[in-house]
């Protein structure tokens, strides 16, 4: 074959040719409707006057609807043409000149239909929405007071002993039976909490993934102590202790340290309320239900927290990797104290730092690594609970 027609990559198909016209087909696509006519001349406009001739097409629905209306006895949805008196079906008042409402529209023409309608409204104005507002294409927020399923036999089981309000327990089918197990059936049992067994596979739907060890408990949201309530009962105590974190994002981090505190003796943590991690079932998985027996505060400001802490005596320490203080030489570990953690990634924020009375430091034999955040936390509670059994 001659030429390069066999050659790879050949093209196959037509080239696009010049785009052929209408043939004056569309001539009068382009061509203006006229001037817009003022609101008097527009026959159904509700400002029409009604002096001015019909348009053939309009008058001519209007005629036919008559008929209809005649054929089958009822009212008519328009008038005459050129009148000014106009019906909305078989309710009496109208509008000028414009298309009625027929009764069968239900509640809302009856409405209209007792008020009657000349250039406004006048009838009764329909009833106001209630509940949220949501926009066209978009989801409403889940509330945050929705529900949460803890899971995790420790969680649960202190959860259940912590007389905490539950609505259902779910138990996966052939689950191990142990002694917690046991023992956390026969407390729903006696608490009247229904007990649903259910597949591994929907229980691992239901909790994302997470590992529930076969278990699991539906329970409302967690309650927060009020934070007044909360430094009332630790100066109650001999020796008041108090952990405050800045800005803790990770609920596991949360989790973890409110089980520190738990086990080394505070009397309640305090988180702020904005960018920070609350109370959510894994926070209360991590902290192995610590977080029924350790009472919990959000906080609006934490600088404040910090400022009444010291106005009743506390003595605020915040753990910084370059503070001036060595933990090991912290005198003020055997009175009233304040042990405050810092985020994961920056540390204690500006006014947190300059609020604290001291800045401590935990001495490492490796200047490179750094410790976690609940580490940290819980080497510090470690060192103060070691101070002030030896005190």
């Amino acid at each position: 074959m001659p030429g390069n027609s066999q050659r790879r990559g050949k093209r196959v198909t037509q080239k696009k040719g010049p785009t052929g016209g209408s043939g004056g087909k569309n001539r009068g696509a382009l061509s203006g409707r006229g001037k817009t006519l003022p609101a008097d001349e527009r026959p159904w406009h509700k400002g029409y006057s009604g002096t001015e001739p019909l348009p053939k097409r309009t008058a001519w629905k209007q005629d036919k609807e008559r008929r209809a209306a005649e054929e089958e006895g009822r009212a008519p949805k328009i008038g005459k043409p050129g009148s000014k008196d106009t019906t909305w079906g078989a309710g009496g008042g109208g509008r000028k000149g414009g298309r009625g409402v027929s009764a069968g529209r239900g509640a809302a023409s009856a409405g209209r239909a007792a008020g009657g309608r000349t250039g406004g409204r006048t009838g009764a104005k329909p009833a106001p929405r209630t509940g949220p507002r949501v926009a066209p294409g978009r989801k409403s927020n889940p509330a945050r007071d929705a529900p949460e399923l803890l899971v995790g036999r420790n969680p649960v089981l202190e959860a259940l002993r912590a007389q905490v309000p539950a609505t259902a327990l779910y138990l996966a089918q052939g689950i191990d039976m142990d002694d917690r197990i046991n023992e956390i059936t026969r407390t729903a049992a006696d608490r009247g909490i229904a007990l649903l067994e259910i597949t591994r596979t929907e229980l691992d739907r239901m909790t994302g993934g997470v590992l529930h060890q076969g278990v699991g408990i539906q329970v409302p949201p967690f309650a927060y102590q009020v934070f007044e309530d909360m430094l009332t009962m630790a100066m109650e105590q001999p020796s008041p202790l108090l952990v405050g974190l800045d800005g803790i994002t990770d609920p596991r981090n949360l989790g973890a340290v409110i089980r520190s505190a738990a086990a080394f003796g505070a009397q309640g943590v305090f988180v702020p309320e904005r960018r920070a991690a609350g109370i959510t079932a894994t926070a209360w998985r991590t902290s192995a239900g610590a977080a029924a027996r350790v009472p919990v505060s959000q906080v609006t400001n934490m600088t404040r927290a910090l400022k009444m802490c010291q106005q009743e005596g506390f003595v605020v320490v915040g753990l910084d990797a370059d503070g001036e203080t060595d933990l090991y030489d912290l005198e003020a570990a055997i009175g009233p104290l304040v042990v405050v953690v810092g985020s994961e990634g920056r540390g204690l924020s500006r006014l947190v730092g300059a609020t604290c009375d001291l800045r401590v430091g935990i001495p490492m034999v490796s200047e490179v690594e750094s410790l976690n955040a609940s580490v940290a936390a819980a080497v510090a509670l470690a060192e103060v609970s070691r101070r002030r059994l030896a005190a």
